[in-house]
């Protein structure tokens, strides 16, 4: 079984990338060769896979609060623990980048990225390219192409938002496992 939030990283959330992957289908073809329209969907979508992992991530970390206030007693500290948990949450006001990701997950007790490493060979390859991914989103989203800080161009192809989605998809299979055993082994109850 896996989280709500993994479950809807893979239905609702995968219909919402899936519906921008057939926009750049339907106006570039499928065929190989450079397509000059098709440049503001990659952009697009770059941008929209970054918040849809953000929001997973965030549903994900709201999901564990859940599970880790819920046993403790009395009851009256369940709400104070769940807004400590909550305050100043880095998912709330940045982009899921690495460091933010440690910084909220870290507040269970859990040494998260040492976790998600161990987890799958990997995931240190998808930990640089979702540091690459949230400096491309910040680059469209501000209009700044520095090609220092991305990678020497400023061209993004489909084939990378791909690549980014595919790190993706594996980060949240792994952060979905872990935070279910740490959970299960942290309060005895097997969340998912």
């Amino acid at each position: 079984m896996s989280s709500l939030s993994f479950q809807a990283w893979h239905t609702t959330r995968a219909s919402k990338l899936q519906e921008i992957e057939d926009a750049h289908s339907s106006i570039g073809g499928t065929a190989p060769g450079r397509r000059y329209a098709t440049e503001q969907i990659n952009h697009a979508y770059a941008v929209l896979l970054a918040s849809q992992f953000q929001g997973f991530c965030r549903d994900l970390h709201s999901e564990c609060i859940t599970y880790i206030v819920q046993p403790v007693v009395p009851v009256v500290l369940q709400s104070v623990l769940r807004a400590e948990f909550r305050f100043n949450r880095s998912l709330d006001r940045f982009n899921a980048t690495p460091s933010s990701l440690g910084s909220d997950f870290n507040r269970f007790g859990v040494e998260f990225w040492v976790q998600v490493s161990a987890d799958h060979k990997q995931n240190d390859k998808r930990k640089q390219l979702l540091e690459e991914m949230n400096a491309w989103r910040n680059a469209i989203a501000h209009e700044d192409f520095d090609p220092n800080k991305l990678g020497g161009t400023t061209t993004l192809r489909l084939e990378q938002v791909r690549r980014w989605r595919d790190a993706c998809n594996g980060l949240a299979r792994s952060f979905d496992k872990i935070m279910g055993k740490y959970i299960e082994q942290t309060t005895g109850v097997t969340p998912w």
